[in-house]
C-alpha cells in the first residue's frame, strides 16, 4: 500500500525556533513578538486540533509526547528520525543536527511494539560520526507500490547511504538536486515532492539540471503517475508538503497545511481531488517557526498488527 492505514505524532513539549537546524533550512522563519510561552500555547493548540482532525476522518493516530528534557525543539517532525515498514522492520536514521539526534527514543519504540509487530531494527544512526546523514522521510520519497524511492541531495541528505537503504529495501533509487529561488539546496525532499498512488506533486523547475529533471519525469510517467507541477513560490508555501492516508473508512486522504491548501490553484486542486479527499489542517505556527509542515508531523505506521 502507498497510503499508511495509521500514524504517529509527537506532541510538542518545547517547541521553539532550532538555530542549528536552521543553517540549512531556510523554510524556518520566527514570528516577531510572540514569547517562547505564547509560542508554545499555539503549538500545542495547532497539534492537538491536527490530531482530532484526523481521527474525524477515521485514521488511527497514535500520540506520543515529547520529553521536557532533553530540549528536542523539533521533535514534532517524528518523520525523520525513523521509517516503519510492513516486513517488521524498523529503520533508524542519522540526524545531522546534534540537539535532533535525542528524538530517537526507544520507549517511543517499546510502547509501539505493544500494538505492532517489530521484527528488526536497522540503526543507521552511527554514519553521524562519519558526518552522513539521511533523515528518514524527509530526505526520501518512497513508491511503495512500485518499489523507486526519490531524494534530492543536501547536507541532510547522502547519496551513498540513501542508495544503501534503497536497496536494503530493495527499492530502485532516483537522485537528484533541487534549488529553492534563491538559487539553496532544498534541505528535504519532502518539501518540493510528494507521491500518492496514482499522482505526484512535485516542483521540476526546483530541479535546474535537465538530465536529472529528465529522469524524475521518466521515472514518474514509467510508474503510471500523473505529474502535478507546482512553482518554487507554491513551495515555499508547503504545497508540496503532502502525503496520503487510508482512514478506515472512505476514501483516501490527502494531508496538507492550509497554507498549502491555499497555495495550489483551483485546477490543482481538482486534479488532487480526482484521486483523495483533500484535508487542509492549520498549523501556522509550527510551520513557520519550524520549517516543515503536515507531512513532517505524520511518521506512517507501515507495521503489521499484533
Amino acid at each position: 500500500m502507498q497510503s499508511a492505514r495509521a500514524v504517529f505524532l509527537v506532541r510538542p513539549t518545547r517547541f521553539a525556533f532550532n538555530a542549528e537546524t536552521a543553517l540549512s533550512n531556510h523554510f524556518q522563519q520566527t514570528i516577531g513578538g510572540l514569547s517562547a510561552e505564547e509560542v508554545q500555547t499555539r503549538a500545542f493548540a495547532e497539534f492537538d486540533a491536527m490530531a482530532a482532525q484526523l481521527r474525524a476522518h477515521d485514521m488511527t493516530v497514535v500520540v506520543f509526547d515529547d520529553t521536557p528534557e532533553p530540549h528536542t525543539p523539533d521533535a514534532v517532525f517524528p518523520n525523520n528520525w525513523l521509517t516503519l515498514h510492513p516486513d517488521g522492520r524498523v529503520l533508524l536514521y542519522p540526524m545531522c543536527a546534534p540537539n535532533r539526534r535525542a528524538e530517537r527514543r526507544p520507549d517511543i519504540l517499546a510502547a509501539l511494539a505493544q500494538q505492532f509487530q517489530i521484527r528488526e531494527v536497522v540503526d543507521l544512526s552511527g554514519a553521524e560520526q562519519q558526518g552522513r546523514f539521511l533523515e528518514g522521510t524527509g530526505s526520501i520519497i518512497f513508491d511503495h507500490i512500485h518499489r523507486v524511492a526519490y531524494a534530492c541531495l543536501s547536507p541532510r541528505t547522502d547519496a551513498a547511504l540513501f542508495r544503501q537503504v534503497a536497496d536494503q529495501l530493495g527499492y530502485r533509487a532516483v537522485v537528484f538536486h533541487a534549488q529553492d529561488a534563491q538559487g539553496q539546496e532544498i534541505y528535504h525532499t519532502n518539501v518540493m515532492m510528494g507521491l500518492g498512488a496514482r499522482f505526484a506533486v512535485v516542483c521540476l523547475d526546483s530541479i535546474r539540471d535537465a538530465t536529472e529533471r529528465a529522469d524524475v519525469v521518466d521515472s514518474l510517467t514509467a510508474t503510471g503517475h500523473q505529474i502535478i507541477t507546482i512553482s518554487l513560490e507554491q513551495v515555499s508555501r508547503f504545497a508540496g508538503n503532502v502525503l496520503t492516508l487510508q482512514p478506515t473508512r472512505g476514501r483516501e486522504l490527502l494531508a496538507m497545511s492550509q497554507s498549502a491548501f491555499e497555495a495550489f490553484t483551483p485546477a490543482q486542486r481538482t486534479a488532487l481531488a480526482h484521486y483523495c479527499e483533500l484535508l487542509p489542517l492549520s498549523i501556522p505556527t509550527i510551520e513557520t517557526i519550524g520549517g516543515g509542515s503536515v507531512r513532517c508531523m505524520l511518521a506512517e505506521i507501515f507495521l503489521p498488527t499484533k
